[in-house]
C-alpha cells in the first residue's frame, strides 16, 4: 500500500517534501505532478525500481526515458549540450518541453536508448517537482502517467490512488494535473525536431528549423 502526500501545489511543505525523498531514495516508485501531467518517477540508478515503472507503463527497452533536472547546470552534467543548444535550452527551460539530447557517461546505461546513446532531458516549471529535485541534489528519472491502452496521462490524484496505490510507494497528491505530456524536442542534430506535440508551443522550434 503506497503513501499518499497532499503537497500544496504553489508552497510545497518542506517537511513532506523530505519525506517524499527519502522514499526515492530508499528504492521507491512516486507519482508526482509536473507542469505538464502526473509523470512516474525514481532515482536514477535503481535498477528495481526502473524494472518496476516499465512493468506499470507497459514499455520496452526502446523507450525513450528522461531525467528531470533541477536546472540546466544539473542537465549539463548528463547530457553533452553544445553553444547554439544551450541558447535553446536557456530561451525554453524551466517549461513543458523535453529534449532529446546526446547522454554522458554520467547517464546508467540502462536509462539509454539501446541503439543511440541518448537520453531525454527536461527542466519542468513545477514548484512540486522542483523542490523534490533541489532536496534529491541529483535527477529523477520519470516517464508520463498514461496507463497501457491510454492515450493520455491521468489528471485526478484519486483516481490515481484508487488505481495504482498498490503498485507503486508513493502518491503524491498537488492537485488536478494537466492531461497532455510535454512536446518532445529532438536536438541531436544541428536542426530541431518536433518528435510529439503535447503542452508546449512547438512554433518556436519550426521557426528556428
Amino acid at each position: 500500500m503506497s503513501q499518499f502526500f497532499q503537497i500544496h501545489p504553489e508552497n510545497p511543505q518542506p517537511r513532506l517534501i523530505k519525506q517524499a525523498v527519502e522514499i526515492i531514495r530508499e528504492g521507491g516508485v512516486v507519482i508526482y505532478p509536473t507542469d505538464s501531467s502526473y509523470a512516474v518517477g525514481c532515482q536514477i540508478g535503481d535498477k528495481t525500481a526502473i524494472e518496476r515503472i516499465k512493468r506499470l507503463r507497459n514499455l520496452d527497452d526502446k523507450h525513450n526515458f528522461t531525467l528531470m533536472c533541477s536546472d540546466l547546470s544539473q542537465l549539463g552534467m548528463f547530457a553533452r549540450v553544445g553553444t547554439g543548444v544551450f541558447r535553446l535550452l536557456k530561451a525554453h527551460t524551466p517549461g513543458p518541453y523535453t529534449f532529446i539530447l546526446n547522454a554522458t557517461r554520467e547517464v546508467p546505461r540502462l536509462l539509454l536508448h539501446p541503439k543511440r546513446r541518448t537520453i531525454g532531458m527536461r527542466v519542468p516549471q513545477h514548484p512540486i517537482a522542483l523542490a523534490l529535485l533541489q532536496e534529491l541534489n541529483e535527477p529523477l528519472m520519470s516517464v508520463t502517467l498514461i496507463l497501457p491502452g491510454e492515450t493520455e496521462p491521468m489528471e485526478d490524484p484519486y483516481e490515481i490512488r484508487q488505481e495504482l496505490e498498490k503498485h507503486v510507494d508513493l502518491i503524491i497528491d498537488g492537485g488536478f494535473g494537466g492531461n497532455k505530456a510535454s512536446t518532445v524536442i529532438n536536438l541531436i542534430n544541428d536542426e530541431p525536431e518536433i518528435v510529439r506535440v503535447g503542452c508546449g508551443d512547438p512554433t518556436p522550434f519550426m521557426v528556428e528549423a
